[in-house]
């Protein structure tokens, strides 16, 4: 079996990973084995953070509601949503309240 040199492919693969790596600090945007583990951290804060942005929209949504019900209470308004048949969500709801505060007014009257 004749011989086969490595040095294109890996040098392809260094250029990669160092590639994925461009405006990190330090050795971890020069050095392979640095780079690596950069990306690999990289990657599980990435995939953690995914998920919690969407706890932080839920409740930013649930304070533009709040802020928007003024004197009603939040946890009746959203039991008396559900016991009036409006499936409207969260999102929506702090959309209204904020763009559209009239719509979002009626509502409230409705379930009140």
């Amino acid at each position: 079996m004749s011989r086969v040199k490595g040095g294109v492919t890996s040098a392809k693969r260094r250029r990669n990973v160092l590639k994925m790596v461009k405006g990190y600090r330090f050795g971890r945007s020069k050095k392979e084995r640095q780079a690596r583990e950069a990306i690999v951290h990289a990657g599980k804060y990435a995939f953690a953070h995914r998920r919690d942005k969407k706890n932080d929209f839920r409740r930013l949504w649930t304070v533009r509601i709040n802020a928007a019900l003024g004197e009603h209470s939040y946890s009746t308004f959203i039991g008396s949503l559900k016991k009036a048949g409006i499936a409207v969500d969260r999102k929506i709801l702090a959309h209204l309240a904020a763009e559209h505060p009239d719509t979002f007014g009626r509502i409230v009257k409705k379930v009140s």
